[in-house]
């Protein structure tokens, strides 16, 4: 999931650029009593408002900036089946049997994309298509071993080639192999962020724009605290980034060391020639890289190139960020090399220690969702879902995820950060070699 960087990164997002938002939702003033309270207006907790709201719970929202605001407004807009973690946290831990249901969750994550999309009428330049590459040998060959595992006891099949039939799929220069499947998609995050919002409140979802949680009490009914307002509800969701201390007080400070933000940014370049984007990438695919600090890119429905990548472990924007991104974008695509910039953004990526989503309870009836680790565009959507299944008593989907255990990063407040970039460094040279 995405937060602010800094004002100047957020301000020129592509995708604020190319929507029209309504009014700004007024902020929480005075108190309210609800059924169900959901802090956080990105995909995970409308999803959740939407699925409560379907059951007839009366839900309210608390955001503390505008919709979809952060990660969900702001990412690289690709739709993924699977988890950044592989499958390997759930084998390890929950054994075949569940890794599977896992599996098959991820894969009704992104045909709930297609559903909300038909049943809200949502445009938001939805594709299916996506491209694993690999930009070495050593990459190739894991590449292919990962996608042989996934067939073989996942059922999931892939254009696997290496080669010169690389071409066939992207034009670059760089990729020793690539494995297409048609599962997985990209959207414009931001339309598709702001039409769930819309069909929240056409359910009788209530929404509150600029109302940071300050302060929340738990018990056997639960209130949040706003500047101006509070909320008590039965239940409470926190929904993905807000746990994170970047982000605002700390709403919940006994799961947050669980996560860490991880800084990446985008560009997006003027808009380009038809032709030239379908020489680049034939079927329009999103496409992704296998190494730990990835790239990941696509085309935008306006023909412009969106390339993602670089990371920050240390909340700061690196210096020359949009020369260097344009480098990498040159290398990957020597066509785009002199190609003009016109957006540069970026934010936080809440990451778990081993990647794999962070779904639990903390009591009877306040639930969270976080550590998406740069997969929730779908997972988010599922994640709603979940939640709400388990606020009406139907919890065993949920608890599929609940049930894996999550570390602490080590270091603590002031040292996890410096443990991090060196681990990173770590693995930023093994890419390199």
């Amino acid at each position: 999931m995405l937060l602010d960087s800094d004002t100047q990164l957020n301000q020129n997002s592509y995708y604020e650029a190319s929507v029209q938002r309504e009014a700004a939702e007024p902020p929480l003033q005075g108190h309210l009593t609800a059924d169900v309270l959901v802090v956080g207006a990105g995909f995970a907790g409308l999803s959740a408002a939407i699925e409560l709201a379907q059951r007839g719970y009366q839900v309210v929202v608390l955001e503390a900036d505008r919709i979809c605001a952060g990660a969900s407004g702001r990412n690289g807009g690709q739709a993924i089946v699977g988890y950044a973690s592989g499958q390997e946290p759930f084998e390890a831990q929950l054994g075949k049997a569940q890794a599977r249901r896992a599996w098959d969750l991820s894969l009704a994550s992104v045909d709930l994309i297609d559903q909300r999309i038909k049943d809200f009428q949502i445009d938001c330049d939805w594709q299916h298509g996506y491209l694993h590459v690999a930009d070495s040998a050593r990459k190739a060959r894991a590449l292919a071993a990962d996608m042989q595992t996934m067939a073989q006891n996942y059922d999931f099949v892939t254009d696997f080639v290496m080669g010169a039939d690389v071409q066939r799929h992207i034009a670059s220069p760089l990729y020793h192999a690539c494995a297409f499947e048609r599962k997985s998609g990209h959207l414009h995050p931001l339309k598709y962020g702001l039409g769930l919002a819309r069909a929240a409140k056409s359910l009788g979802v209530q929404i509150y724009e600029y109302s940071t949680v300050t302060g929340l009490q738990r018990g056997e009914q639960l209130t949040a605290s706003t500047a101006q307002g509070s909320v008590t509800a039965q239940f409470g969701v926190l929904a993905g980034n807000c746990m994170l201390a970047e982000y605002g007080p700390a709403v919940a400070p006994d799961i947050a060391p669980r996560i860490m933000p991880v800084g990446t940014y985008m560009i997006s370049t003027a808009p380009l020639e038809p032709a030239l984007c379908q020489r680049l990438i034939p079927g329009n695919a999103a496409v992704c890289d296998n190494n730990f600090i990835l790239d990941y890119f696509r085309f935008s429905a306006d023909h412009r190139m969106l390339f993602g990548g670089r990371v920050s472990y240390t909340t700061r924007t690196p210096a020359n960020l949009q020369a260097l991104m344009a480098q990498r974008m040159a290398k990957v695509f020597p066509a785009l090399r002199d190609t003009p910039i016109d957006f540069l953004w970026g934010g936080f990526v809440d990451i778990s220690m081993n990647r794999a989503p962070d779904f639990g309870r903390l009591g009877a009836n306040l639930y969270y969702l976080q550590g998406f680790s740069g997969h929730g565009v779908a997972l988010t959507g599922l994640a709603g879902q979940l939640v709400a299944q388990a606020v009406a008593g139907q919890a065993e989907r949920f608890d599929v995820f609940a049930k894996l255990q999550h570390r602490r990063f080590p270091g603590g407040p002031l040292l996890r950060m410096p443990s991090l970039v060196l681990g990173t460094l770590y693995h930023r040279l093994r890419d390199a070699l």
